[in-house]
């Protein structure tokens, strides 16, 4: 059997991330491409080919870095539970290129279909990559945008911390990331209308910046011309650190600070039930 390499660990780390995330572009980028530019499927294609794109990067990257997958929920981790701030940067960065080399592969695939329906590269396609405020077609402004993305994010952060906090009830079977993609799953089809719940700062402009590299010239504006890419960064933040400081209110710190199996005494109760019984020998 070969002997796997064994690599430093925030390298791993980052590589780990870059997968995870390229994975995820590859699986929501690539269906709204198939979708918008090839008619085939729906809004509900699009929202389980993402929830599913979220649990195989979850199942690729978690074991070595959390499969974070998303500046917003590295950044609400370091800030509530614990994760190293030094490493917000670096994952942050491996997830953008995760992101960024996705997309360029969906757009080189996808090239003779993108160029049949939209030949301009306008607007009209610019969804397929990076998200617009009404799904560039809905009066929602950039600031109806904002505010939809931060109840989003906040709801992602809530419920991831959730379904992983150990005090908690999380799912067993290594089960976790499969309930994280429904939870994306849920969202999209919940708030996708007002902003295609980007959610991710990552996602969003690591395919922008492909779009505008590959001829998208207007990739940083939105359907009215105004500077957008800035609102699926800040307000995914934001939502984030909103979600997971509720969580910590509102459940994490009700929990039990012990966990154990049911059945199962806590360690304190078990050593004096143990002193007990010697006792009484």
């Amino acid at each position: 059997m070969a002997q796997r390499l064994k690599v430093p660990g925030l390298v791993g780390e980052l590589a780990a991330e870059f997968a995870g995330t390229l994975i995820l572009i590859l699986f929501g980028v690539g269906v709204v491409a198939q979708v918008v530019a090839g008619g085939i499927g729906n809004h509900d294609s699009i929202a389980w080919s993402w929830g599913l794109g979220v649990v195989f990067g979850v199942y690729t990257a978690g074991r070595i870095s959390g499969a974070h997958l998303n500046p917003a929920v590295t950044i609400a981790l370091a800030a509530f539970a614990g994760f190293s701030w030094r490493k917000v940067l670096p994952y942050s960065i491996g997830q953008f290129l995760g992101a960024f080399v996705a997309a360029l592969l969906v757009r080189w695939n996808y090239t003779e279909v993108l160029n049949k329906f939209d030949p301009g590269l306008t607007i009209k396609s610019q969804g397929v990559f990076s998200t617009l405020p009404g799904n560039g077609a809905l009066p929602v402004s950039e600031w109806g945008a904002f505010r939809d993305q931060i109840i989003g994010t906040a709801i992602l952060l809530f419920l991831i911390l959730a379904v992983t906090d150990v005090a908690g009830t999380p799912p067993g079977a290594n089960l976790a990331p499969f309930i994280i993609g429904l939870v994306v799953v849920g969202i999209g089809m919940a708030w996708g209308t007002d902003a295609g719940y980007a959610i991710n700062p990552a996602r969003d402009f690591g395919p922008r910046v492909a779009e505008f590299l590959t001829g998208y010239g207007g990739a940083m504006r939105d359907q009215n011309g105004t500077l957008y890419f800035w609102v699926p960064i800040v307000a995914p933040i934001i939502g984030g650190l909103v979600g997971a400081g509720l969580y910590k209110v509102l459940v994490g710190r009700f929990l039990p600070s012990e966990t154990t199996e049911p059945g199962r005494l806590p360690q304190g109760d078990l050593d004096a039930a143990v002193e007990a019984r010697r006792a009484n020998a």
